[in-house]
């Protein structure tokens, strides 16, 4: 006897992914999908398998409605299979399982907190490390099994179908409320903590309070540096909000800058495995393993200190080859290879590369304080005096927290003290470090 049907909802043949990867998605269903789904006993189904006649949509449907179990391949974020994702998700409350191309797919923001699992491609566009993957996809069609809600209608939506007439009334009027409280977000941001924690006790529950205030919320709280309370919202938010991206990177932060640099390690680590490297998760992680090297130095821990620093330059640099366009992580790298006892000979390589990496962003969008940081840092580096002047006027023109200018200070008393040691330093970069000291 056959097992539960289990709908597959993916593109067909080799498609062209967002990194110019060519993906055989044949090759991924035949290899990783179907397997996984007969080896936790259910019966593959995929829609170009249907060979009934009549019009294509009816069967879709049916098998969308009815199928006790579907796995949706998110890569690509192909329009169709997103249209047959909200139709799976509006009609069952359980059993549907994410994946997704790791590296080549930017999940649109609406799924971005949903639990995706994905998984890596081998050059010929073929899903690699089948044997890890396909346990890892078995394990979540388990799970599926235990029947726990994984549709985010049904999870946000209260009384799902049958919702409340009276509360889609007030639906104008709660976006009103949104944009009003963002507007006293702002203003309690000028006026510091206390007047930020007025605005949360004014919103009263939390994980009932609209995402937007909340993430807005979270946000005012780094403004003003209050990292404790911005890991006690962290526990007051949503469960999907909680474990979205965004959310959980900035979670990372504050336990760093609060001091718990194995705690946000972990957090960090723990999101690259669900959702695969990015420039900004490696970029939090290699300034946790950056202020662990500082702690160690100061403590004397010689060896414990170049070991944390490569860590801090591999996280970087790991960082900048997920994202060339972001220039952050790839500055921070050169900025400790230049630091290290003797600097790292990469750092020249990749001067150039990041060089052009923010001089590309500056030209075609519209660029903020870390841009003209980022310049700014690439001319100490590089000793030209005059581009750091121009930079450091602009920097200093497009500063929005307190934290901006700090950081960069650190990092050119880094540079600075680094080369007082090699009898290398010049006088007008200190001057510059410590204008940026008293912003």
């Amino acid at each position: 006897m056959s097992g539960p049907l289990c709908f597959v909802l993916m593109p067909f043949g080799k498609k062209l992914g967002a990194a110019g990867t060519v993906i055989n998605f044949d090759a991924v269903y035949k290899e990783l999908i179907a397997p996984a789904i007969s080896e936790a006993g259910l019966e593959p189904l995929r829609a170009d398998e249907e060979m009934t006649g009549g019009i294509i949509h009816k069967p879709m449907f049916e098998r969308l409605i009815l199928c006790e179990y579907a796995v949706a391949d998110l890569t690509t974020a192909n329009a169709n299979v997103f249209y047959e994702l909200g139709v799976r998700h509006a009609v069952r409350q359980w059993s549907t399982v994410l994946l997704f191309t790791e590296g080549s797919t930017q999940l649109p923001f609406d799924v971005a907190p949903l639990r995706a699992l994905p998984y890596r491609l081998s050059p010929e566009g073929k899903p690699a490390d089948l044997h890890v993957v396909k346990h890892a996809l078995v394990e979540r069609l388990n799970e599926a099994k235990s029947a726990n809600i994984d549709s985010p209608i049904f999870q946000l939506v209260e009384g799902f179908p049958e919702v409340d007439h009276t509360k889609t009334d007030v639906f104008r009027d709660r976006v009103k409320y949104s944009a009003l409280m963002k507007e006293k977000l702002a203003a309690a941001r000028k006026d510091g903590l206390q007047a930020i924690q007025a605005v949360e006790r004014e919103l009263g529950e939390i994980p009932n309070s609209e995402s937007g205030v909340v993430v807005d919320l979270f946000l005012s709280y780094r403004a003003v540096e209050a990292w404790p309370e911005m890991i006690k919202l962290v526990k007051k938010m949503s469960p999907p909000l909680a474990a979205s991206v965004m959310v959980q990177e900035q979670h990372a932060l504050a336990l760093n800058r609060h001091g718990k640099g194995e705690e946000a390690e972990k957090v960090l680590k723990d999101l690259i495995d669900r959702r695969g490297p990015s420039s900004e998760t490696y970029g939090i992680l290699g300034r946790v393993y950056k202020d662990r090297w500082e702690a160690a130095l100061k403590a004397g821990e010689t060896f414990l200190a170049l070991g944390l620093l490569d860590k801090a330059i591999d996280s970087y640099l790991k960082g900048f080859e997920a994202d060339w366009r972001d220039a952050y992580p790839g500055i921070s790298a050169i900025t400790l290879m230049e630091v290290k006892e003797p600097p790292d000979p990469r750092r020249d390589q990749l001067i150039p590369v990041v060089r052009y990496a923010v001089e590309r962003r500056i030209a075609t969008g519209k660029p903020d304080y870390w841009d003209h940081a980022t310049i700014l840092e690439l001319a100490i580096l590089t000793k030209d005096k005059a581009i750091a002047q121009d930079a450091f006027c602009n920097a200093l023109a497009s500063v929005r927290e307190v934290w901006e200018p700090e950081t960069t200070a650190r990092n050119l008393r880094l540079i600075r003290e680094a080369r007082e040691k090699r009898q290398e330093a010049e006088t007008w970069a200190k001057d510059i470090e410590q204008e940026l000291e008293k912003t």
